[in-house]
């Protein structure tokens, strides 16, 4: 299922292995660096950050490889919000080439809200970046999201 396009890369001739291979290090660059197009797309961006000295970790992290990246592919990461709560994104991301429509690799993190600073902890997300998230949540169909989930990621309620 289509998720939102969040985020593309071409392929640094440094990021490619012995087997002419996208290294495997460099798709969680890559996917980091979606987790960046994500914080902004959901108004957690570098004035949110700056203002209120909160930001997202990715406190867990699956990937899993389909099929092969070379040197040539262009990067193309689809985001799907797959659950939320007051402090937490569940995401799972596909990693497409501009060749292929099926994904080359899909992962998944859990991001956590938290804030820096003098009194660092949890925090819950503002209600703009709630509502933002469900938006996201809405638009990228993460509830169909095919990824293959090889351990339970999830929202767990305490």
């Amino acid at each position: 299922m289509a998720g939102t396009t969040i985020y593309q890369s071409g392929i640094a001739p440094d990021w490619i292995d012995y087997n002419g291979h996208l290294r495997d290090a460099y798709y969680v660059v890559v996917l980091s660096l979606a987790t960046d197009a994500l914080m902004d797309l959901v108004g957690l961006d570098e004035g949110y950050r700056k203002r209120t000295e909160c930001t997202l970790f990715s406190v867990e992290m699956h990937l899993h490889w389909k099929h092969e990246v070379k040197h040539d592919d262009r990067l193309i990461i689809d985001a799907h919000i797959l659950g939320a709560d007051a402090k937490r994104i569940h995401v799972g991301y596909d990693v497409r080439t501009e060749a292929r429509a099926e994904p080359s690799a899909t992962a998944e993190f859990m991001l956590l809200h938290v804030r820096q600073g003098a009194h660092p902890g949890v925090a819950s997300f503002p209600p703009d970046v709630t509502a933002a998230i469900d938006r996201l949540r809405a638009a990228s169909d993460g509830d169909a999201w095919v990824g293959p989930r090889s351990r339970a990621i999830g929202l767990v309620k305490r």
